[in-house]
């Protein structure tokens, strides 16, 4: 029996991503073309010829101007998750920032879908050793599921000794967080990032189906895999930041999409929450 892992995807634009902070101003990102709402449904129909369900974490951004694309996914039978509204990473900010953040694009999911919304990604995955905090944050705010931890070393984001596979967080508040990482592959005492992302794109899809096919069935335990609709659309606009930055956005983009069907017909997959509700995980203090 395969075991069933979780696909997840991040609803940002182009424009939203961190390697690109340093260059546009959130208060420019109206001048740029949208392209958000055509490769989401890409994914969406990708998604329902494969009969398989996911969670997206959509940016309160993107919600505020495409309620009818939030709608959309509800309707298909996936879960919604928020993703922050403004992109930022956590540690750019303070506390007060973050707690804002984190309500204007709860209220605004919610108030599309008419009803609560409980799981969480940072982003750029920025709950770090710095932003633990947030943690307590998300749970006072009414989150019970967080996926925003990538036990890796990485010069943006991670914590490389954070636990590997879903747990449930004992918090400082006297509350608890279900916390399922991003996949990493364990070799040589090293954490190596395989659950998706420019990983998926960069590395050879050889390796993402081992590492799968390791965890799943050495480790008995399920992966999480993400994806963002802009690494399904080779033609968006080119936009300036350094190197390093342009290659990890624009690597491979044209192959996204075939090695995406790959993937879901070699793998089964479902939500955050189904897949987390099934299984026994351990609870961390």
């Amino acid at each position: 029996m395969k075991v069933l892992n979780v696909l997840t995807v991040d609803v940002e634009d182009y424009f939203h991503v961190e390697a690109f902070a340093n260059n546009l101003r959130a208060e420019d990102w109206d001048s740029y073309p949208l392209r958000v709402e055509a490769n989401t449904r890409r994914l969406l129909d990708i998604f329902a010829s494969r009969g398989v369900s996911a969670t997206f974490f959509v940016l309160g951004w993107v919600a505020q101007r495409c309620p009818t694309l939030v709608r959309e996914i509800a309707a298909a039978g996936h879960d919604v998750g928020c993703h922050g509204f403004a992109h930022q990473a956590i540690y750019r900010g303070s506390k007060q920032d973050f707690v804002r953040d984190l309500r204007r694009a709860k209220m605004i999911i919610e108030n599309i879908l008419g009803s609560p919304v409980t799981a969480y990604r940072a982003p750029s995955y920025s709950i770090t050793a710095k932003t633990i905090w947030a943690l307590d944050l998300l749970a006072e705010e009414g989150f019970e599921y967080d996926s925003s931890i990538f036990p890796i070393v990485h010069d943006l984001y991670g914590i490389p000794g954070a636990p590997r596979f879903p747990h449930v967080r004992a918090l400082n508040n006297g509350k608890e967080i279900k916390e399922f990482p991003p996949s990493t592959l364990r070799l040589l005492g090293i954490n190596f990032p395989v659950g998706g992302g420019g990983y998926f794109r960069l590395f050879p899809y050889s390796v993402t189906s081992f590492a799968i096919h390791r965890i799943n069935l050495v480790e008995n335990q399920p992966v999480m895999f993400y994806i963002h609709p802009w690494e399904l659309d080779p033609e968006q606009p080119r936009l300036t930041a350094r190197w390093l930055s342009r290659f990890r956005h624009y690597q491979n983009l044209a192959s996204t999409e075939t090695r995406l069907k790959t993937l879901l017909s070699e793998f089964e997959f479902s939500t955050l929450q189904k897949v987390f509700d099934s299984r026994s995980v351990p609870r961390i203090v």
